[in-house]
């Protein structure tokens, strides 16, 4: 415990300087993470920014050393036209930031299913954080092989009336094409009575993507915090990714002090990098 708290104090307070002023000083010293110093990539569910522009987001990813976002429909509408989608992901591009997936999106008709498809499609990615609702699916996995893009179904907690555990989201995917799986929020799992390092185990090569944050209590109403204050092990959670050769993101979604993000932003991913590294 005495370790994890040295390393949370040394990494808040060497990010301290760059976080002062974070969207007014643009002279402000980036941090650069090595890619390769760790075995799982970190990145950023863009939630996070909700309160947030493009340009803002852009900045406190430089600071903390985060290249990959899944992006959400505030920072790029579901109805952009390609010119505007591309002069975006270029915007991201050039501050060294790779949108891997976009999402959550919520579907609720077949027109619902098709923008997704459409719109994962114009943007370029591979992957959509998805929310189909359960007669949506037979049609969901038709438009995933038509259009090669893997879903990834996100569990929203006890409180959600589809998919308030991995669990159901899985029982629903599990015997259909290969390209449908999860995206696990594990604070919303937590919440739900699912140990994260557990669902991990279980629903191994189907978890397409990680959403990263760590709760008070594992009930409906714990709350978000910093990765590591609370009740989330972390350490289990790492082990179990590495037993099952996970490969994608892990993406941390923020939802503590949101108008005002970047010191918790900067605790949770020194933190998780440290687990991940072992220095904690």
């Amino acid at each position: 415990m005495a370790n994890r708290r040295n390393f949370i104090r040394t990494s808040t307070l060497s990010l301290a300087a760059t976080t002062l002023h974070p969207l007014i000083d643009k002279g402000a010293r980036v941090i650069n993470y090595a890619p390769g110093s760790n075995d799982l990539s970190i990145g950023i569910a863009d939630y996070t920014f909700v309160h947030f522009d493009i340009t803002q987001s852009i900045q406190m990813m430089q600071r903390i050393g985060i290249h990959y976002m899944s992006i959400k429909d505030f920072h790029l509408p579901l109805d952009s036209s390609q010119e505007k989608i591309d002069a975006i992901i270029k915007q991201y591009k050039d501050g060294d930031i790779s949108v891997y997936a976009v999402g959550v999106i919520y579907m609720k008709t077949r027109d619902a299913v098709d923008r997704a498809f459409d719109y994962a499609k114009k943007v370029g990615v591979p992957l959509i954080i998805g929310v189909p609702d359960y007669d949506l699916i037979d049609y969901t996995e038709q438009q995933v092989k038509a259009y090669d893009i893997r879903l990834a179904i996100h569990n929203h907690g006890p409180e959600d009336k589809l998919y308030s555990s991995p669990e159901e989201a899985y029982k629903r995917i599990k015997t259909r094409d290969s390209r449908m799986g999860l995206c696990l929020d594990i604070g919303h799992a937590m919440r739900a009575g699912v140990d994260p390092s557990q669902a991990v185990l279980h629903y191994g090569s189907r978890i397409f993507d990680l959403h990263i944050k760590d709760v008070t209590k594992a009930q409906k109403d714990g709350e978000a915090i910093e990765a590591g204050r609370g009740i989330i092990n972390f350490r289990a959670l790492i082990k179990a990714l590495r037993k099952i050769n996970y490969t994608g993101h892990c993406s941390i979604e923020f939802e503590k002090d949101m108008k005002d993000p970047l010191p918790g932003i900067a605790e949770s991913v020194g933190f998780f990098r440290g687990v991940n590294d072992g220095s904690v």
